[in-house]
């Protein structure tokens, strides 16, 4: 590694671009930790359930960032086990705000509680389907890719879609933990994840993406979430048999853009009646956003004013 004028990535929030030179292959490492603990807060939610939405958390981050994406990425299951939905949300920076993620999972308390103290991720979210969607910001058109879920985990799923969809030897791992200190109510999760990809346009040897990726797999979860342990370090430890070009780390914020004006907006197509049902006696509509908890509070008289 080049270790003339750079700056170390941080302790947490970032994402680390990176290239394995002369192999073919290029990776990120991401590390989530006030971000992932904002967007896992909005939700109380069991411990192994939390760990999967954190994981999520870190594949839209390591997606959306390895796309550039002037726009939002949406990573999103749908399944029949107990954790049922999991969806989150990365952002581009634009309009002044920054690279942000936020996440919510749901989870069907009484049906989680037959299925053991650490259900396997198969028995927790039973059968279903991985969605990536891609949306620009500015032209461009939406785009979906769905596959399966594996019994295997995030982790697999995903490397599953970019099997189907770009046709390049990708790994991935994907790591989340609770962290505890003294006088919280509930832990703050930490989310991680280590992505390798093969360049579809450099030549490499034939091994080289066998010996890289057998290299990536050996890393810890611990490792990955580890804030103390430096990502340059992680990094010497996995490849120190390479040469590695660490680029730049970017900044990760959690990031909501829930907006009381678009729900207004949304109401505005609804009748008189509609919205009187929906109104609390005091006439106010109050919509708590799933993802951050904010309740946006909307006078109904007012709605049709814009």
């Amino acid at each position: 590694m080049d270790s003339s004028s750079y700056t170390l990535a941080p302790a947490g929030d970032f994402v680390l671009p990176f290239d394995v030179v002369g192999a073919g292959v290029r990776g990120r490492l991401v590390r989530l930790d006030a971000s992932s603990a904002r967007a896992l807060s909005a939700h109380a939610l069991a411990e192994p359930a939390a760990q999967v939405a954190g994981e999520v958390l870190a594949l839209a981050t390591l997606l959306g960032t390895a796309l550039k994406l002037d726009g939002r990425l949406t990573a999103q299951t749908k399944s029949d086990g107990p954790l049922d939905l999991i969806a989150a949300d990365y952002y581009g920076a634009g309009d002044g705000k920054p690279k942000g993620v936020r996440g919510y999972a749901r989870l069907d308390d009484a049906r989680f509680a037959q299925s053991g103290d650490r259900p396997s991720f198969a028995l927790l979210t039973g059968q279903g389907s991985l969605a990536i969607t891609i949306e620009p910001r500015r032209g461009g058109q939406t785009y979906q890719g769905i596959v399966e879920l594996s019994p295997n985990g995030i982790a697999a799923s995903a490397e599953t879609y970019f099997e189907q969809s770009e046709q390049l030897p990708t790994l991935l791992r994907l790591a989340a933990a609770p962290v505890y200190t003294k006088g919280s109510s509930g832990p703050a999760w930490r989310a991680a994840g280590l992505m390798l990809q093969a360049t579809p346009e450099a030549r490499r040897h034939e091994d080289d993406w066998d010996r890289l990726a057998m290299l990536a797999r050996t890393v810890e979860d611990l490792e990955l979430v580890d804030t103390s342990l430096a990502a340059e370090t992680l990094l010497w430890r996995l490849f120190n048999q390479e040469e590695v070009r660490v680029l730049p780390a970017e900044p990760i914020a959690f990031r909501c853009d829930c907006d009381a004006r678009r729900i207004a907006a949304v109401l505005r197509t609804y009748t008189d009646e509609e919205r009187a049902g929906l109104a609390d006696p005091d006439g106010v509509l109050r919509a708590r956003c799933e993802f951050c908890g904010t309740v946006h509070e909307i006078d109904q008289t007012r709605i049709g004013r814009g």
